[in-house]
């Protein structure tokens, strides 16, 4: 039996232990062990995969769009990430993987790297307009998006307002596909590959659209075997190389699966990278705190090292990083893009959100203020009778997380062994 969830990520219980690693590496405490079972707190979950990373019995599953899904489209378009270039070896050349896609059944295939590219330089010309508030935060990863909704609220008008490189490669391909191919909106089908689940729920669910341009995304994991059973053949390299020419891929937007991918592209401001959950969180913490304010642009990725660290990726992620090292240097640091172009579309808002990043804080311990004032009070006393060893036996990762449910009501002191042990 498979937990249903709202979100990309559930678990299957038939597989689940109960053991403590999901429990402990969640970021947002969204896990608790029940009845022996890991479940998901949907209002915590932010979809960041780390739960799949940690698990030992692949007991959490992750939910992305199937080939069979895509069935409904009399066109289909491919927007894969550029995490997929690192994914088959150094052998491999991009156009021979967009070619691959076309052959296993999309009637067209589009590079993104032209696109990261074209939303760096929209963001150096908003860090140029807007000398306030610092630091600027990359909108790009759906996971920071979500975790600063969450966790870090007061953030949220840091994000810059840019959709990101995927949704504005659907919108530029909204716009004028249909007319092309006198075909019906919705019968054109887009759909973005990609190395996380987050991506799909970020479609599923825009923060800051009304509907996503993208109708779906299928993983790096499901879409790698039959790119493989292609490229082993080999065929047609002539019809490879025209279709996909290396002139036309960006050498910075190639970069961008990796960490400092976007802000190797901003060097006339003062910028900072980082990647991985923790050390994301450590930093956000210090922007809350006032820190960073010397700063232009906080580039994070919730994956280690960035989309190459995505837990629906094949490849081995430092080999995947080097790869896409390669790759970028060899296709070089000559823009691709028409400045001139992106200044249109950045002053005619056609990268812009549709609507505020809206900040969903945590639910107050009362909705009456002198009650939630007591609660705290009485949670404190809790957390000083735990015995404070954050084990994970009573189902909670941490003493602190299992007196804040105590008092919302969601567990017992009794659920702390040890306390009840001690109890008369």
């Amino acid at each position: 039996m498979t937990q249903a969830k709202q979100h990309a990520i559930s678990i299957n219980l038939n597989k689940c232990t109960g053991c403590v690693h999901c429990l402990t590496a969640c970021p947002t405490q969204a896990i608790r062990i029940r009845d022996g079972k890991a479940r998901v707190i949907d209002r915590q979950c932010i979809d960041c995969g780390e739960c799949i990373r940690h698990c030992p019995r692949d007991a959490i599953e992750s939910h992305t769009t199937s080939f069979s899904d895509l069935q409904r489209f009399a066109y289909k378009v491919a927007i894969p990430a550029t995490a997929l270039y690192g994914q088959f070896g150094n052998s491999v050349l991009p156009y021979e993987i967009l070619y691959a896609l076309r052959k296993i059944g999309f009637d067209h295939v589009y590079d993104l790297s032209a696109i990261c590219e074209l939303y760096i330089a929209a963001v150096e010309e908003y860090l140029t307009e807007h000398a306030q508030p610092r630091p600027v935060i990359a909108s790009t990863c759906p996971v920071v998006v979500r975790l600063i909704q969450r966790r870090f609220p007061a953030l949220s008008e840091l994000i810059v307002p840019f959709e990101p490189p995927r949704e504005i490669g659907a919108k530029i391909l909204r716009s004028t596909l249909p007319a092309a191919l006198k075909l019906k909106p919705e019968d054109i089908g887009i759909i973005h590959i990609t190395p996380c689940p987050a991506k799909l729920v970020s479609i599923n669910h825009p923060a800051t659209m009304k509907k996503s341009f993208l109708d779906g995304a299928v993983s790096i994991r499901d879409i790698y075997p039959p790119i493989l059973d292609i490229l082993r053949k080999k065929d047609d390299t002539a019809i490879m190389r025209h279709l996909f020419p290396d002139s036309s891929m960006s050498g910075l937007g190639i970069g961008w699966s990796i960490s400092g991918g976007e802000t190797r592209s901003l060097p006339k401001f003062r910028t900072v990278a980082v990647s991985g959950v923790q050390d994301t969180i450590h930093v956000l913490d210090q922007v809350e705190s006032g820190l960073l304010r010397d700063v232009d642009y906080l580039e994070c990725m919730v994956c280690p090292d960035g989309c190459v660290g995505g837990p629906l990726s094949i490849e081995n992620r430092f080999l995947a990083k080097s790869r896409i090292l390669h790759l970028a240097k060899k296709a070089g640091d000559k823009s691709v893009i028409d400045r001139s172009e992106i200044r249109t579309m950045y002053r005619e808002n056609f990268l812009s959100f549709q609507h505020p990043l809206e900040p969903q804080p945590s639910a107050p311990l009362d909705a009456d203020p002198a009650e939630a004032i007591r609660k705290a009070g009485l949670r404190d006393e809790i957390l000083q009778r735990l015995p404070g060893k954050d084990c994970g036996f009573c189902g909670a990762p941490y003493c602190a997380t299992l007196a804040d449910d105590i008092v919302r009501g969601l567990a017992d002191i009794r659920d702390c062994p040890m306390t009840w042990k001690e109890t008369p």
